[in-house]
């Protein structure tokens, strides 16, 4: 039996949220339509001091992390991306499944034993 005296998780390899992503995320959801990254921004600096470059990294990071969606759209001033938010759920979903995966990458054996105690109970 393995005995842990002390664990510490990193944010990104459980695949939480940052407090930006998590807030610009809920602005999507609210809005429920596509948004340009000012908007957003726009939203987002009458909360918290926040450069429009750092909306734009989070929110290309939560594309990546395939909780946001994007088209590109074309102006007078170049093409720029428009963003959507997935449903909640589906969020929910792919945030757990993430946290899951990588417990059983980090714990193995332990992760799954674990798991199939706890819901085994149910």
């Amino acid at each position: 039996m393995v005995k842990v005296s002390r664990l510490v998780l990193k944010r990104k390899g459980l695949g939480i949220l940052s407090p930006l992503e998590n807030d610009a995320l809920k602005i999507l959801w609210k809005r429920n339509k596509g948004m340009k990254v000012r908007d957003i921004h726009f939203v987002l600096k009458r909360k918290r001091k926040v450069a429009l470059t750092s909306v734009a990294v989070i929110l290309d990071r939560l594309y990546q992390k395939g909780i946001v969606t994007r088209s590109i759209s074309v102006a007078r001033g170049g093409e720029f991306y428009i963003y959507y938010a997935k449903p909640r759920e589906i969020v929910e979903k792919t945030i757990v499944e993430k946290t899951v995966n990588s417990l059983i990458e980090k714990f193995g054996k332990n992760a799954v034993s674990y798991f199939q105690e706890r819901f085994s109970r149910r």
